[in-house]
């Protein structure tokens, strides 16, 4: 079973709480049993999340080696210059002793419409924002926020919208559905 599931901000990628932790778990949206997360989101990042109940789907989908592609649309502060995206695409960012390898990076422009995030993000009436879809391989902790943040332009809001070539789609925040054949052969192109 393969299932794909709009993490919605605040829930934390695992079924068990953290003591003291005030994110939801995902086992507050009534998932079958023996069902776990394939990677993770941050609880402050929303999105695609892919679960399952067959072993080896995690490898096979999170090892670099495998090039499994994911796209990630990043609202951060300011707009950045052409060479501040070039940083990102030519890879080489040193992140704790972890050079990121290249990634796909483009303006979203006009914004992507998505639901509004509850509680929404910050807004600052003199600095603007702007989207960005970055396309990577690989998936250390934190990557995406760490690789804006170093072009300088933090992430204000951090959304996966792809994995292979499955697209999240129409699915809301908080609903999941299982996938039918196609839509797996998608999720491994």
């Amino acid at each position: 079973m393969l299932l794909a599931f709009h993490k919605p901000y605040g829930v934390l990628s695992q079924f068990t709480p953290e003591p003291g932790s005030r994110w939801r778990t995902l086992a507050n949206f009534g998932f079958p049993k023996k069902i776990y997360p394939l990677g993770r989101l941050d609880a402050d990042s929303e999105g695609l999340l892919l679960l399952s109940d067959e072993p080896g789907l995690n490898s096979h989908l999170l090892d670099p080696a495998n090039a499994h592609r994911r796209e990630y649309w990043v609202q951060v502060e300011r707009v950045p210059l052409p060479d501040a995206l070039t940083r990102l695409t030519r890879g080489g960012l040193a992140l704790d002793g972890h050079r990121t390898l290249p990634c796909r990076v483009r303006l979203l422009e006009p914004a992507p419409k998505i639901p509004p995030r509850d509680p929404p993000i910050r807004f600052r009436k003199n600095i603007p924002d702007c989207w960005l879809a970055l396309e990577l391989i690989e998936g250390k902790n934190r990557q995406v926020r760490r690789m804006t943040a170093a072009i300088g332009h933090p992430t204000l809001r951090l959304l996966r919208v792809r994995i292979g070539d499955f697209l999240l789609g129409d699915l809301l925040p908080g609903r999941w559905r299982e996938l039918a054949a196609p839509e797996r052969s998608q999720v491994f192109a």
